[in-house]
């Protein structure tokens, strides 16, 4: 069921009714309600691995008690360790098995010898990157004495499987949304309207930016070879905004609807595009899965501390880690360590934190040098997003090779080109709104909150229009694949 479907149309509302005028009366009653809502949403997409949500599940709530009542450090770790590995080889197996047999078989045979270890082709099931992150997180806070073990197998069960994040996130922490499940939520009526503004500016974001960016993304990606140098360039271009629209929108949406429940998700992008260097647009992207990364592995491998090199170390793995995340592919991996050789100089010379606060904060213009190093790291990021595009690492490198081309400077050209120029205009006006409402936790908060009434609802009725008008067949968000 997608967020931009009419099913979820549908679906939101019953489950809003359900929620605040049937299940009114206690908490235990809210989360029963999310709870069956979360799996009949995601049994929508495959209802067998519907199991699979409820083993991973099952595990992680068994073994959190286990480790909160264990007496011993190493019975601690015995559970912990469990839970861990299962998690892991669940993931392992159905979404990096074929990866890793594929890429021994062709190492083995560049000398000479042969090999058949079979692939089994399992579908991956939708979400289980995040919802196995969401565990992990709660073991290893229950074994670091973050927290305590919550003992009610249904307000686990929604921390989990909570739907709006159930299949591309936020990655949540139990420290942040489980206080929030255990509690009664009252209707807070401007916290929903909130939410439905989100929601909106998350549908304009994924249905008329992002779904028509795919159209010309993959029409010129797919026969690289026949575009010049500058249709390869917007190629690239037309993929950095598909894929930004279409992962922030789809947290646009899952934190406006989580709102409609009277529940806070965590921040997931908070405008990236507008850093001054990577490592501010890391601390901007994917936000959950970066913090994650820095708290779970970055910290324990022994984050800034010791030597120069030992830090380098920590953060190649930490990208390289990041960009395996994102598939089975070695353009991921290549994806992640381009980032991380983006981020070293940064690292080596301690300006790795410059840039923490909002870029012009208070202004309506940035400075000249703010505008270079915008437009540099936006560039930077643009090249290594062919790479997480492409097929393989040969495609990336040819079409990487076409953009340095004698054609380089022709007019760029596809079939299609004018269509798409409507497309480009749209992108203009999100980036000119979202810079207007940067310091905001989405973009129209900022812009709407100072318009007089009259105002506020012909906007709100712009988008709309433009949602249906150029609303096409739903199309999956790229993280599904995740």
């Amino acid at each position: 069921m997608l967020f931009n479907s009419v099913s979820f149309a549908i679906f939101l509302p019953i489950v809003f009714f359900l929620y605040w005028f049937i299940a009114k009366r206690g908490v235990r009653l809210q989360n029963i309600v999310l709870l069956i809502s979360s799996y009949f949403f995601y049994a929508c997409w495959d209802w067998r691995f519907l199991f699979l949500l409820i083993a991973s599940t099952s595990l992680d709530y068994y073994t959190g008690i286990k480790i909160a009542d264990a007496s011993l450090k190493e019975n601690k770790k015995f559970w912990l360790w469990l839970s861990i590995t299962i998690n892991l080889g669940f993931l392992g197996i159905f979404k990096y098995y074929d990866f890793f047999a594929s890429s021994f078989i062709d190492a083995l045979s560049t000398v000479g010898l042969k090999a058949d270890l079979g692939s089994i082709n399992l579908i991956l099931p939708v979400g289980i990157s995040f919802y196995t992150f969401h565990g992990l997180s709660y073991v290893i806070d229950l074994y670091k004495d973050k927290i305590k073990p919550e003992r009610d197998i249904i307000n686990y069960s929604v921390f989990v499987s909570f739907f709006p994040l159930l299949v591309a996130g936020p990655i949540e922490r139990a420290t942040h949304l489980l206080p929030q499940i255990i509690k009664k939520r009252e209707f807070d009526y401007s916290q929903a309207i909130d939410g439905l503004k989100q929601i909106l500016w998350g549908l304009f974001k994924k249905i008329v930016i992002a779904d028509h960016c795919a159209t010309y993304v993959n029409l010129i990606f797919k026969d690289a070879s026949d575009y010049s140098g500058s249709t390869l360039v917007l190629g690239a271009l037309f993929f950095s905004f598909q894929i930004y629209c279409d992962f922030s929108g789809y947290s646009d949406i899952a934190l406006g609807t989580a709102r409609l429940f009277g529940i806070e998700l965590l921040r997931n992008f908070a405008f990236p595009y507008f850093s001054r260097d990577i490592a501010e647009f890391w601390r901007r992207w994917h936000i959950s899965l970066s913090s994650w990364f820095r708290d779970y592995l970055y910290i324990p491998l022994g984050g800034s501390h010791g030597g120069k090199w030992i830090r380098v170390r920590n953060m190649f793995v930490i990208f390289l880690v990041s960009g395996f995340w994102h598939g089975a592919n070695w353009t991921f991996i290549a994806w992640g360590a381009l980032h991380a050789l983006y981020f070293m100089p940064l690292l080596l010379m301690n300006k790795n934190r410059n840039h923490i606060a909002i870029v012009a904060k208070g202004k309506y213009f940035p400075t000249l040098k703010e505008l270079f190093s915008m437009l540099f790291t936006f560039g930077l990021t643009v090249f290594a997003w062919i790479f997480f595009r492409a097929e393989d690492l040969a495609h990336a490198i040819r079409y990487i090779a076409g953009i340095f081309s004698f054609d380089l400077f022709r007019q760029p050209y596809f079939l299609g080109i004018k269509e798409a120029a409507i497309t480009i205009l749209f992108i203009v006006l999100m980036v000119i709104i979202e810079w207007m409402g940067r310091e905001q936790d989405y973009a129209i908060k900022a812009i709407t909150s100072r318009w007089q009434k009259p105002f506020q609802w012909c906007f709100f009725y712009l988008i709309v229009m433009l949602i249906f008008l150029f609303g096409s067949k739903s199309q999956e968000f790229i993280y599904f694949q995740f």
